[in-house]
């Protein structure tokens, strides 16, 4: 990834812990990686329930929305994430898991528009 991707997507996460933060949300820890598996983007608290959340950041343009990003392939891999990250943290919280996504469009003009959508897979 080119450093401007990474900035961009740096920036987009910043965006969105803020976004969970404002909404009483605890973030636990961001860009948690697992060996080849992958990583979360933000592992955060919820009440009783732990949140796995994929962010997805876009320049404004012809790009597809953020939203468009939860694949059923992605879904199944963030489902398969979040078990390794309980795994390795001491067993499932009594709420259970969720799956949310963050999208944030940066416009050319104007202040980021980010979008937290809960429980996509």
């Amino acid at each position: 990834m080119d450093k401007a991707r990474s900035a961009l997507g740096r920036y987009g996460e910043e965006l969105a812990a803020r976004r969970l933060a404002e909404a009483g949300m605890a973030v636990l820890e961001r860009n948690w990686r697992c060996g080849r598996s992958g990583e979360i983007d933000i592992v955060a608290r919820d009440g009783d329930a732990l949140v796995v959340c994929e962010v997805k950041t876009r320049r404004g343009g012809d790009y597809e929305h953020p939203m468009a990003a939860i694949t059923p392939e992605k879904a199944a891999r963030l489902r398969d994430l979040a078990a390794h990250w309980i795994h390795a943290h001491g067993g499932a919280p009594p709420g259970g898991v969720r799956i949310d996504l963050v999208g944030v469009l940066l416009p050319r003009r104007g202040a980021p528009a980010v979008e937290h959508v809960r429980g996509v897979a």
